[in-house]
């Protein structure tokens, strides 16, 4: 039961934003009483957390998982580049507002996840992906792990929510197949092309 109300407060946060989402709503849509809630949950904030923190393991797992495949690299870039397309197509970007600043402290899980995690998984593809020749061998793969985390928060800047010419979906995708082109050997861009037109 838990498990199923974090899901749910998870896409509702997700695609409405957590302040127009009640403990009701969440409530109405698992198919349970408010009071039941407040029993596994303290107060919204704890559920905000808690749902959150879920979404960020689960990604954890994804992208262990896709790095014990075949050869990992070119699978890896495929997925995180549809996994990134999937959630930016359902995710508000009040949500992201809202999160820096009425709960600092799911942002700081954010910036730790991107920091340790997300940094550490980067610097491992670049690494693997230069052994088996998909990535030019001079590239410093720490320094474009961090250039990377800078795209992403460049492009989660709340100017660009309300952008009309193209959306948070368009520039995330444009700016990851930037920084992909820019590191990889014709061996790697081959493999990624003909990866990604498969799926």
């Amino acid at each position: 039961m838990r498990e199923k109300i974090l899901r749910v407060a998870s896409e509702q946060f997700s695609q409405y934003g957590i302040r127009a989402v009640t403990m009701e709503d969440i409530a109405r849509l698992v198919g349970i009483s408010k009071k039941t809630i407040y029993q596994e949950f303290i107060d919204k904030k704890q559920l905000v957390k808690e749902a959150f923190s879920l979404a960020l393991k689960e990604d954890q797992r994804t992208i262990k998982r896709i790095m014990e495949g075949e050869d990992g690299v070119i699978e890896h870039l495929v997925h995180t580049s549809k996994m990134v397309r999937e959630r930016l197509a359902t995710l508000n970007p009040m949500v992201l507002l809202e999160i820096q600043k009425y709960f600092p402290e799911v942002w700081n899980m954010f910036n730790e996840f991107k920091d340790e995690i997300i940094v550490t998984d980067i610097v491992n593809v670049i690494e693997k992906g230069k052994r088996l020749g998909y990535f030019r061998p001079e590239i410093n793969a720490k320094i474009l792990a961090n250039m990377r985390i800078d795209q992403i928060r460049s492009a989660m800047n709340p100017s660009n929510f309300d952008r009309t010419d193209f959306s948070l979906l368009t520039l995330h995708v444009e700016m990851l197949d930037h920084f992909l082109h820019g590191i990889f050997t014709e061996k790697g861009r081959s493999a990624y092309i003909e990866k990604r037109n498969s799926n």
